[in-house]
């Protein structure tokens, strides 16, 4: 009953399911989507190895919720990696970082808050208000151990 099997029909719209039946649910829904990236940078004002010019190959993952669609989407995928390639990935893939971000010193710390905050403006300008899209948590790796989180209750709340 549940073993291998090669399927005879493909589930076709209208015929096997009907559109109103695609939305399974009215529940809020977390989705998440990484992204990486190399740059380099330095650190300003501080003695140990980062005050040097170096680089890193970051990790960035995007935690987004929201309401589904008619169709049971919160966002495509494919959204989110336009938002990320379009607004946000040209300011930092193989870029100085100190040239390229606002003033700021050029800490995880510093960049998981912009990250976050070019994710949250990008979402609120493109997406559809009665899904309630918005950014959870940002978190970026700097090392494959080593990471800053942005959340939304820290963002909002203080």
């Amino acid at each position: 009953m549940f073993d291998f099997r090669i399927v005879e029909r493909l589930h076709k719209i209208d015929e096997h399911i009907k559109k109103e039946d695609l939305k399974y649910h009215h529940k809020r829904v977390l989705v998440n989507k990484e992204f990486t990236f190399d740059a380099a940078h330095h650190l300003h004002c501080y003695e140990g190895k980062c005050k040097n010019l170096h680089g890193h190959t970051y990790k960035v993952i995007f935690g987004i919720s929201g309401f589904v669609d008619e169709i049971g989407l919160v966002i495509d995928f494919g959204d989110i990696k336009q938002i990320w390639k379009e607004k946000i990935e040209i300011y930092l893939d193989h870029r100085y970082l100190n040239e390229m971000l606002p003033l700021m010193n050029t800490t995880a710390e510093n960049m998981v808050v912009w990250i976050f905050e070019q994710m949250e403006n990008a979402l609120k300008n493109e997406t559809n208000p009665a899904q309630d899209i918005r950014v959870e948590f940002v978190r970026l790796f700097e090392t494959p151990t080593s990471y800053a989180e942005a959340r939304r209750e820290w963002m909002t709340n203080e």
